[in-house]
């Protein structure tokens, strides 16, 4: 289960002031998945107007209703002859994704299994958040003991011309759990839960 407590930490590091966010890449698609253009920038290059939209973009993410809209789901074992997604944000991950090369795989394999009802983006954002200790009183303390590093997705339908409304799906990866990475999970997040994107939760989980 998600304790709500943590993903409100995370989301107090998601303001223009307090940004844990050094990059954001993306890609443009038609409903039928083709692409229609790709970009990726060092986030504090964005001007202020820009860097308030992208935020509200990533922080629907963690701050949408914990085990109802965003949900905890450990990864499965590879099968035989598909390579593990897992492994592909582990490598965008480590490059923070300055790698276009893997960042176009990962939207390849997203065009496949994400149903759209029209066009829309993927925003894909890398951030690191120094996790301060806190006492046996649960009073924060300045001493950092880990830094979580982490990815949000964020699938949004397009209101316009190249501009994404909220998010439909998206997830954090890896899943922050007890203040603390968990790499063996991703925290999977769907607007309508009545209707989620089953398709491409199981390909983002193989």
């Amino acid at each position: 289960m998600i304790d709500r407590e943590d993903m409100l930490e995370l989301t107090r590091r998601m303001t223009p002031s307090r940004t844990c966010f050094s990059r954001i890449a993306g890609c443009y698609l038609d409903e039928e998945g083709y692409e229609d253009g790709t970009f990726n920038i060092h986030f504090l290059k964005l001007d202020g107007a820009e860097k308030k939209k992208n935020l509200e973009i990533a922080r629907t993410i963690p701050f949408s209703e914990t085990n109802v809209q965003l949900k905890d789901c450990a990864f499965r074992k590879p099968q035989p002859g598909r390579d593990p997604v897992r492994m592909l944000l582990q490598g965008m991950l480590g490059t923070e994704l300055k790698d276009d090369g893997l960042n176009s795989i990962f939207y390849e394999i997203a065009a496949e299994q994400y149903k759209a009802a029209g066009p829309y983006a993927i925003y894909l954002f890398y951030g690191a958040y120094d996790v301060p200790r806190k006492g046996t009183d649960k009073q924060r303390q300045d001493e950092s003991e880990i830094v979580y590093r982490f990815i949000v997705g964020a699938f949004c339908p397009l209101a316009g011309e190249y501009e994404p409304g909220d998010p439909d799906y998206g997830f954090l990866y890896p899943a922050f759990s007890d203040r603390c990475p968990d790499d063996g999970a991703v925290q999977i997040f769907d607007r309508d839960p009545s209707r989620p994107q089953r398709e491409m939760t199981l390909r983002l989980l193989s």
